[in-house]
């Protein structure tokens, strides 16, 4: 059974930046597309950034374009978050999840389209960031 543990959240200041993790473990993550989603206090949950894991082909949705940066370190398994320019609108639970799969296709999905969850196989618990201005 995969696991997913995020880690890096905390409180920055408009302007800020700030890096999260998210740790795979217990599955191999290659052939797989791993994705940032977030959910802002009382509103839904939508994906924001995934990559491909099999080639590191990536994609992002218009509200992070140009601001975070998603990688891979596929030696430690791990999938990283770089938030740049953080904005108060940045608030949220941010969580990382994970499909097995190999299409491209599927992973600019997550970031284009509300996700059902169990579409994804595994889900992390998720991490708060909070911005103020």
């Amino acid at each position: 059974q995969g696991r997913l543990v995020e880690s890096g959240g905390g409180s920055v200041l408009a302007g800020g930046s700030l890096r999260l993790s998210c740790a795979v473990s217990d599955y191999t993550s290659g052939n797989s597309c791993i994705a940032w989603f977030r959910q802002p206090p009382g509103k839904g949950r939508d994906g924001i950034a995934s990559i491909l894991t099999s080639d590191g082909t990536t994609n992002y949705d218009r509200s992070v374009e140009g601001r975070f940066t998603i990688s891979q370190d596929s030696a430690k398994n791990t999938v990283f978050l770089q938030m740049n320019g953080l904005q108060p609108e940045d608030t949220a639970l941010y969580t990382c999840a994970a499909r097995r799969t190999a299409l491209q296709e599927e992973c600019i999905a997550m970031v284009r389209y509300p996700v059902d969850p169990d579409a994804m196989h595994y889900w992390g618990q998720g991490t708060q960031v909070t911005v103020s201005s």
